[in-house]
């Protein structure tokens, strides 16, 4: 059977970044990117800023999968609060949970400082600066204010900020480890994660935890090696689910 491979995207993007992953992940893998609310095909719906509109969106329909077969979360950036704060509802509600944990270009949720009160708005000079620094920002005429950039990615990047702010905030009032293995992956020129706050995810899980850098910046989502990198992962956690299965009655 194969592993199903759940895929959650960076802040201001859809599932194009995963269209590759398909091949380039292997043989015996299922990807399955998962769109939030408020963009592409749903871009009609309402776009979730907190852990509680989050949950209502993408719970049942995972939680509905949870019990046919191994599966495994892969988070980018915000993608990897995504699937933590997916992974903590799953198991508190008594459900399976994925076989293997797996983050890139994420910190730990306790390695990024608390806003403060007066940090609620985030502004457009915030937005821009955060682009900045992660190497996205538009360049000839995006850059302009009234840019198709500016109002097509800029709302969506805001609410999607608020949304990783939320996630952090509710990890660190109910903090705990997982019992789940943790892959923490980060690209070798990322300007903003640093090897420091991967390895930090190690107080997060009581499973293995396992480290990794493949080339790229902070979006080295869209390259070949992150993709075999946990298409390997996930036919080791499957061949380690099949290893640990009860052995059918009458088998010999």
């Amino acid at each position: 059977m194969d592993v199903r491979l759940y895929c959650f995207a960076h802040a201001g993007a859809g599932v194009s970044g995963f269209g590759r992953w398909p091949r380039r992940c292997g043989p015996g893998v299922e990807v399955v990117p998962v769109l939030l609310p408020g963009r592409d095909s749903r871009r009609h719906e309402t776009r979730p800023t907190g852990r509680r509109a989050l949950l209502d969106a993408l719970f049942d329909d995972i939680a509905a999968a949870a019990s046919d077969g191994p599966y495994v979360f892969y988070g980018h950036s915000l993608g990897g609060m995504v699937a933590h704060t997916l992974t903590r509802a799953l198991l508190d509600a008594g459900l399976p949970g994925p076989r293997l944990l797996a983050v890139g270009a994420c910190p730990a949720p306790h390695t990024v400082r608390p806003p403060a009160a007066s940090d609620d708005d985030i502004s457009d000079e915030q937005l821009l600066r955060f682009v900045g620094d992660v190497g996205s920002a538009p360049g000839g005429t995006l850059a302009e204010p009234d840019s198709v950039w500016h109002r097509a990615v800029l709302p969506v990047l805001r609410d999607d900020l608020r949304l990783a702010r939320s996630l952090r905030a509710a990890a660190l009032d109910a903090p705990g480890r997982l019992p789940v293995p943790v892959l923490a992956v980060g690209g070798s020129h990322d300007p903003v994660v640093t090897p420091q706050a991967l390895d930090a995810w190690r107080q997060w899980t009581d499973g293995t935890f396992v480290r990794r850098t493949v080339p790229g910046d902070h979006f080295f989502v869209r390259g070949p090696e992150l993709p075999r990198l946990v298409g390997r992962a996930c036919r080791v956690a499957a061949r380690i689910d099949a290893a640990a299965a009860p052995t059918p009655l009458g088998a010999p």
